[in-house]
């Protein structure tokens, strides 16, 4: 039996907000910890990948063994010039056998990347507010649709990074779509752009632009506190 749609839709948003919400509080309950002992090393003397990574590499394995949802990859990337011997760094690891990426060893490009432009990175260094980007595809890491939640690192009111976390879009979709399916009518979970994450309606793709399409008129209700929209359609 379906529930109305008024109803079905704060449930819709409810379960994504209650989805999204445990990966977030993961990476505000270390992001700022990491940022103090970032500091206390460089007072020590200059920031390299090496001191980096030994930071990070606990943090990043405590949340990709969080038990309710399936964190893909997750890590600390570093601001621009942050660090004394390289430009850009990613200190991540992932995977079911949680090891470190090492970008070099995939291409040369990919060293010296510039993220700045990235959303991932772009919208929390500039807000100073965690944030969910995607779906895209993740050609850094994984190579899938993915979407990734990050939360800036901060000293002394100054971003130096972000911490952050892979979600792959499929595994979303195990998680979301059975939920989605129990309320009685398709649900379409969106980015603040407008583009399907993932949807119980067979003819929405991920990564489709609802633009010009029938769900363009439906109402879109935000998930509190996740960059995230809901659409319900009538069944």
């Amino acid at each position: 039996m379906s529930t109305k749609i008024p109803t079905a839709i704060d449930a819709a948003a409810t379960i994504v907000r209650d989805y999204f919400s445990s990966p977030i509080r993961s990476l505000l309950s270390w992001v700022t910890p990491l940022a103090e002992q970032l500091a206390a090393v460089e007072r020590r003397g200059p920031l390299t990948r090496a001191k980096v990574d030994a930071l990070v590499r606990p943090y990043a394995l405590e949340t990709l063994a969080l038990p309710d949802v399936p964190v893909y990859g997750a890590g600390f990337i570093a601001a621009i010039d942050l660090l004394s011997d390289a430009r850009s760094h990613l200190a991540w690891w992932q995977g079911a056998e949680r090891r470190q990426l090492v970008l070099a060893s995939q291409s040369v490009n990919k060293e010296n990347i510039d993220y700045s432009a990235l959303e991932w990175y772009r919208v929390p260094m500039s807000t100073g507010d965690p944030h969910v980007a995607g779906p895209y595809v993740d050609y850094l890491c994984s190579d899938e649709y993915t979407i990734t939640i990050a939360a800036p690192a901060e000293v002394d009111g100054a971003r130096i990074g972000v911490a952050g976390l892979d979600l792959l879009v499929s595994a979303v979709e195990r998680d979301l779509t059975p939920k989605f399916a129990a309320l009685g009518h398709e649900v379409t979970l969106t980015n603040g752009v407008g583009r399907v994450v993932v949807s119980t309606d067979p003819r929405c793709a991920t990564g489709d632009s609802i633009r010009g399409s029938r769900l363009e008129g439906l109402p879109r209700v935000a998930c509190e506190g996740v960059a995230l929209d809901v659409i319900v359609e009538m069944s």
